[in-house]
């Protein structure tokens, strides 16, 4: 929850906008300034005051504890001109705040933490459990001396700028290791434990046998990642106790899915019991990894029979593969989700033209694999290549990268082995259409003229199809040195079936600094003016040129004085 605080009408204006804005994050505080910041502060995981910087200090200056657990803090002027990131950072969340209030309401956010300043990641902001000497290792990285770093198992780390050697390391691993004096340790969520339990079985014995097994095989207990058994054991106190402790959620399968798991020491008496010849094996290896420990039982002190068992698997890092739509060009209709995703890769692959748009967006570290025209399918084979190593990669392509760009290649070489994300852009026709007028505002189609990759004849019959069904046509790719016929042919087509008059915009690098546009028609238009940076749309019968723009009209009828949708 976000604590609002306010003391003026202005101050109290914008927190109302942000509390609108967030109904189910947001509770504000009345009454006089310094109980409620004091009541903020305890209750709520991050506070927003609407005050004078100096004050919020002096106000929550005698509040601060633990910068692991106190609120992050961000404070908004009078003005609404600046959101600052003032107590809690990385630990309080303050810097993402401070970005989000600032989007919300128009404010600059302002954040002086010294990574975040220099678009370093911070060691405590991965996502993962970390050990060692956070600030001297982040220290180095912003001085720019040698930092190593050892990564033990493949896993998808954002770019850091680390050397093969250095007095300063970064170590990736589950080991049950102590840090050096000048060393981070980074726990990666890689270790699911299976367990299988007698009904009643305490939680110490369970926790005691989970934790003995782990420190047996020399593996840190901060590594887990789940605990797995089979669901008839989802609600066993002792079980879900052990995990609550380990603070990992219990994860569970039905006896039919971990009879199909082969394991190597099957039992008969899970196989009464609940159904399936073993639990904590097979629950352990449900999702596949390496068995680093194999099933063993607790130990009673009072000589009974044991009533827990348990198994550890090392599961691999899965790489993961972010395809990016870059949008048209300009650099503010490059979505906030495309950003971030560029910031958390480790490996950019992209078009040599499409890296130079967005390099200086990249985090230091970033390894760049970057190619000419005509190479998409190296790229996509690159991409994956490269996120099956474990990494986290970004593979980019202009608008949206799943139109006509980098997706489908990419998910044509991908398999369930990595995880792929797509981050939608703004399409060259959607920029288009916004600087043409309306010209989408009813059922449309996109259709590429370049026969490089599919058939003319293919080609033609969709543009056919298109015409037939009076459907507004945005074509891409309408003509190159090379093709300067395909276009004329797919006007003429057109023609066919609608007027001389029909509007036809015409717009060249949408959203660029040289970007051109024209209004035309089927009759007037000159392919000849037209290349590969350019989109041209063609509109149906109904599309109009209005005081020079480009509608179509979305098939409302108007009834009584209001707008009522065609049915």
């Amino acid at each position: 929850m976000i604590g609002l605080i306010s003391a003026t009408a202005a101050g109290a204006a914008a927190r109302d906008r942000l509390a609108a804005a967030w109904p189910d994050r947001t509770r504000v505080y009345e009454g006089p300034v310094g109980e409620a910041v004091r009541a903020a502060f305890a209750e709520c995981e991050q506070v927003v005051c609407f005050l004078a910087t100096g004050a919020v200090v002096r106000l929550v200056a005698p509040l601060l504890g633990d910068k692991a657990t106190d609120p992050g803090v961000v404070c908004v002027d009078e003005g609404g001109r600046f959101a600052v990131s003032l107590v809690g950072g990385h630990g309080g969340g303050a810097n993402e705040l401070a970005r989000e209030v600032g989007g919300l309401l128009g404010a600059e956010p302002v954040v002086t933490t010294a990574t975040d300043s220099v678009g370093l990641p911070g060691l405590d902001t991965l996502g993962l459990p970390f050990e060692g000497a956070v600030a001297s290792v982040s220290r180095a990285l912003l001085d720019g001396e040698p930092v190593a770093l050892e990564t033990e198992l493949a896993w998808p780390l954002p770019a850091l700028p680390t050397a093969p050697d250095g007095a300063y390391t970064i170590r990736l691993t589950d080991r049950a290791v102590a840090p050096g004096e000048h060393e981070v340790l980074l726990r990666p969520p890689s270790l699911v434990v299976g367990v299988g339990a007698s009904k009643g079985a305490p939680v110490d014995e369970v926790l005691g046998l989970v934790e003995a097994a782990l420190a047996d095989a020399g593996l840190s207990a901060r590594s887990v990642a789940e605990l797995a058994t089979v669901d008839a054991k989802a609600e066993e106190p002792g079980i879900v106790g052990a995990a609550a402790r380990l603070g990992v959620p219990v994860v569970t399968y039905s006896a039919g899915e971990l009879a199909e798991v082969a394991v190597p020491n099957p039992s008969d008496a899970p196989l009464a019991a609940v159904g399936t010849p073993s639990v904590a094996e097979a629950a352990a290896l449900a999702r596949g990894g390496e068995l680093v420990v194999p099933k063993r039982k607790s130990r009673r002190a009072d000589g009974q029979p044991a009533m827990a068992t348990c198994a550890v698997v090392r599961r691999p890092g899965r790489g993961r593969l972010a395809v990016v739509g870059l949008g048209p060009g300009a650099r503010d209709l490059l979505t906030p989700r495309a950003r971030a995703e560029l910031r958390r890769a480790s490996v950019l692959v992209g078009l040599d033209q499409y890296v130079d748009q967005i390099r200086d967006l990249l985090r230091p570290g970033t390894r760049i694999l970057e190619s000419g025209l005509g190479a998409e399918e190296e790229r996509a084979r690159t991409a994956v290549a490269e996120a099956r190593q474990g990494h986290a990669v970004a593979l980019i392509g202009s608008g949206d990268a799943g139109v006509y760009a980098m997706a489908s290649p990419a998910l044509a070489e991908a398999s369930d082995d990595i995880d792929v994300i797509g981050v939608p852009g703004v399409t060259a026709a959607l920029a288009a259409g916004a600087i043409l007028g309306a010209p989408l505002g009813h059922d449309h189609v996109s259709i590429s003229l370049s026969d490089l990759h599919t058939p003319w004849e293919v080609i033609e019959r969709r543009v056919r199809a298109a015409a037939e069904a009076d459907l507004v046509v945005t074509f891409y790719n309408p003509r190159s040195r090379g093709r300067d016929w395909q276009l004329p042919k797919a006007l003429a087509i057109l023609a066919e079936h609608r007027e001389p008059a029909t509007p036809v915009g015409v717009v060249r690098n949408a959203s660029r600094p040289d970007e051109s546009s024209r209004l035309s028609t089927l009759a007037a238009l000159d392919p000849a003016t037209v290349d590969m940076m350019t989109v041209v749309t063609v509109g149906n019968t109904a599309t109009r040129d209005i005081a020079g723009r480009m509608v179509t009209p979305r098939g409302y009828r108007w009834q009584d004085g209001s707008q009522e949708e065609a049915k």
